[in-house]
């Protein structure tokens, strides 16, 4: 099953484009979900199903709209139960179902669960509205980062110790954590767990959407570098609503200038990392199944390789052979500076594109590295390796980051 997660820059159609994405998938013959947030009709008729009934909007096409409110209120009421005891006892009164309201960022996280409940039904291709580019990038991001913090909060040697609970109370003469928040920690652990390898499945595909121009060309350079941390890699970005190369009317002769130069310069930063795929201008707002249809069999997709050719349209391509989502935490290239080993220098190189030195930041904070790059931060756990190095020194340089480290002698064993 293909996951395509289709995500763009502010106003630049992206959940127009994730539905024509859709449609050409199941134009194709393929058994395709469509999954938004949002209220609108972009498929020509309100859709209102939830993700585990979805609305059949044609042949091969299924739909639905994901309730943020209802998730919210459902894994509240679940925690509620789970933590029953303590309320209790200091006393809470329980919150009702029609009292509760949800919260900002509850979307978000509806979103991740939809699509987990859909990973497990029967369909083909799964294509998921994502929110704006930056958004997302901290969505993806976000199960990595609450599996540390629950790491740090809760260490599994603190939790495999729970049976013991009691004794230690005794001991230590100080109340120890309930057996429920160990539980609930675990559950959440694992939940976590399944949604970052479901991002990180080479089956699942992240669809960029920009309108080309020069505002546009500064926002996605940002986020190119939110995205190279994260180590997000992008199977396609889709230039939308170009207009004609040679318009009849001379007043838009400065905007297709203006939409040359951004493609021109999209094309050389993202060929032959991902492919490109233009999408045309319908002199209107797309309404409907035949205007998306219009969108699919109009775009022009250029290959990765560089060949642009018609026909391929917006179909998601798969290759067997390409990467998923997170495109690791960088590589580790030895080079010997002396005979022994604890004399060895190791470089950690990380891919950013992007990334200018005067953004970057660098701290080293025990096992992990901190590492920022304009309003993009990230936390990497060391290698094991690294672990017991010191770091020596930093360079970025064509848009990769080098990390050099040199062994500890206090704790690399030294050979004879």
């Amino acid at each position: 099953m293909r996951k395509v997660l289709v995500t763009g820059l502010g106003g630049a159609g992206r959940t127009t484009v994730a539905a024509a994405t859709a449609l050409a998938e199941a134009a194709r013959g393929r058994r395709a979900l469509f999954l938004s947030a949002g209220p609108g009709d972009v498929l020509g008729a309100p859709v209102t199903a939830l993700p585990e009934e979805p609305a059949r909007v044609r042949d091969g096409l299924w739909a639905a709209r994901i309730d943020a409110g209802s998730d919210f209120r459902a894994e509240f009421l679940d925690l509620q139960e789970r933590a029953s005891a303590a309320l209790d006892l200091l006393g809470a009164a329980r919150l009702e179902d029609e009292e509760l309201t949800r919260l900002p960022g509850s979307e978000q996280f509806a979103l991740l669960r939809a699509l987990t409940v859909a990973s497990r039904g029967g369909w083909d291709v799964v294509v998921v509205d994502m929110p704006p580019l930056h958004e997302t990038i901290a969505l993806l991001a976000l199960p990595e980062e609450l599996r540390r913090y629950l790491r740090r909060l809760l260490p599994q040697e603190r939790q495999a110790a729970r049976a013991l609970r009691p004794v230690l109370a005794q001991l230590a003469g100080v109340p120890m954590p309930a057996r429920w928040l160990y539980g609930t920690a675990e559950r959440w652990d694992t939940e976590l767990a399944g949604v970052q390898a479901l991002i990180e499945s080479v089956n699942t595909t992240l669809r960029v959407v920009a309108e080309p121009g020069p505002r546009a060309a500064a926002a996605l350079l940002e986020a190119r570098a939110g995205l190279a941390l994260h180590g997000l890699a992008v199977d396609t970005l889709v230039p939308n609503r170009n207009l004609p190369r040679e318009p009849a009317d001379p007043w838009l002769a400065p905007l297709v200038a203006q939409q040359e130069k951004c493609l021109h310069e999209w094309y050389d930063a993202w060929l032959p990392s991902a492919s490109i795929c233009e999408v045309p201008h319908l002199g209107r707002d797309p309404q409907g199944l035949e205007d998306l249809a219009l969108l699919d069999t109009r775009a022009v997709r250029t290959a990765a390789g560089g060949d642009g050719h018609g026909g391929d349209g917006l179909a998601v391509e798969g290759d067997p052979d390409r990467e998923g989502l997170r495109g690791g935490i960088g590589r580790i290239e030895p080079s010997a500076t002396g005979p022994g080993a604890q004399d060895a220098l190791y470089v950690w190189e990380l891919e950013l594109p992007g990334v200018v030195k005067e953004q970057l930041s660098l701290v080293r904070r025990g096992d992990e590295l901190l590492i920022g790059a304009g309003p993009f931060r990230r936390i990497l756990p060391l290698p094991s390796a690294l672990r017991r190095c010191t770091v020596a020194g930093a360079g970025l340089a064509d848009g990769t980051l080098r990390v050099r480290f040199t062994p500890d002698p206090g704790l690399w064993p030294r050979t004879r």
